[in-house]
């Protein structure tokens, strides 16, 4: 393959996994759930086969699905963005990163008080937009920052952009990132603005921090090969800026839409690696069935331009990261889901997988598909999907 499309529908899992009471996400499935809602349509990947997924029993099903298919099973011990992207670049994480379920201890945030010159308000797990509603005045009043987490590895700092401005904001999570290593080695530090009067809104200029990958990616291995690496949206923040060759940001699903679009009239070699972050960020974590349905929907209206745009060289993979189920009433969190995995292109033959052990899986077929020498746990399916 010439050209490899790689497009991560962030947080749409299928079902939740055997471990998931460890979670505490049994009975989660971040697709069922949007199949429910008036605004749900995907004709498009249903006639791939997206109905003929193992245990996609709530979609018609079809007898000539005209794509790959397989249903990933995670191998790292973890259910968060991070962890999920890392094993689908071919690293499995054994060991979970630390998650503060009663707050931040003091050895955290002392230090980021001195740093910062800040007092700090909550430190506890909320939602995003609970949390400025609750402390967002008294921020606006003292200066001090709103600092939380959640059931993932994430220090997140909210400050009101006409306090603390964006960029400022972004330095102390530069502060943050470097206090937060060792066992405080979060997956993330997140910049949280948000603006106006009182209940206030979060603003696009969202930034995350990462925790760097801890080896090598198939994303490093296509960049020593020679090969282009163009990650778009949040790809770029997830691997700290590493193993790329060009990065784009995004301003949500409909705009990463538009400019995957516009890579695909480029004429490059290698992959481009993209994340759309809505699903998860403005629907699943505020429990939007509709928003994530109707946004499930424009992508499935959107694929077929995608795919005039293919040559016989090239390929699209769609999978997703971990679930957040919108409609899951136990928490408002990431779930311990399976994802899919759906493969389209002209040399692609329509089979079906079945269940994988290992998202991990991909990052093998990718660096086979494309020539690329890389090890990692994972087992390709490139022989038994191209012809």
């Amino acid at each position: 393959m010439k050209r490899i499309f790689l497009i991560v529908l962030d947080s749409c899992g299928i079902g939740f996994e055997p471990d998931a009471e460890r979670f505490g996400d049994v009975g989660a499935n971040t697709l069922k759930s949007c199949a429910g809602s008036a605004q749900f349509k995907m004709d498009n990947l249903i006639a791939m086969g997206l109905g003929n997924l193992d245990g996609v029993d709530y979609l018609p099903k079809t007898d000539h699905p005209a794509a790959a298919l397989a249903r990933l099973q995670e191998r790292s011990n973890g259910k968060d963005t991070t962890i999920g992207h890392w094993e689908i670049s071919g690293l499995v994480r054994s060991n979970p990163l630390p998650t503060y379920p009663n707050g931040f201890p003091e050895e955290v945030l002392k230090p980021f008080r001195e740093k910062t010159g800040r007092g700090v308000l909550c430190n506890l797990p909320y939602s995003g937009t609970e949390v400025i509603k609750d402390y967002g005045r008294e921020h606006v009043k003292t200066g001090d920052l709103i600092v939380y987490t959640s059931a993932d590895s994430v220090f997140q700092i909210a400050a009101h952009e006409s306090v603390v401005p964006p960029e400022q904001l972004y330095e102390y999570c530069r502060i943050a990132r470097e206090i937060l290593q060792g066992e405080h080695a979060v997956g993330r530090v997140i910049a949280r603005p948000f603006e106006g009067e009182w209940p206030y809104s979060r603003t696009t200029r969202r930034h995350d921090f990462a925790l760097e990958a801890p080896g090598k990616t198939v994303l490093d291995a296509i960049v020593e090969a020679g090969k282009d690496m163009i990650a778009v949206g949040k790809i770029h923040d997830i691997f700290v800026g590493r193993g790329m060759t060009e990065f784009t940001y995004t301003a949500g699903n409909t705009d990463g839409l538009a400019k995957t679009l516009a890579y695909a009239d480029r004429d490059f070699n290698g992959l481009c690696f993209v994340n759309l972050v809505d699903f998860d960020a403005l629907y699943g974590h505020r429990r939007n069935i509709d928003g994530y349905a109707a946004a499930l929907r424009e992508f499935d209206e959107w694929l077929p331009k995608l795919l005039e745009k293919l040559t016989a060289d090239d390929m699209v993979i769609i999978t997703a990261d971990h679930g957040c189920d919108p409609a899951y009433i136990k928490h408002t969190d990431h779930t311990r889901e399976y994802i899919p995995m759906i493969a389209i292109g002209e040399r692609v033959k329509p089979v079906n997988l079945g269940t994988r052990p290992g998202f991990c899986d991909i990052a093998a077929t990718v660096a086979e598909l494309l020539g690329v020498s890389y090890e990692t746990p994972g087992c390709s399916f490139a022989a038994e999907i191209t012809g």
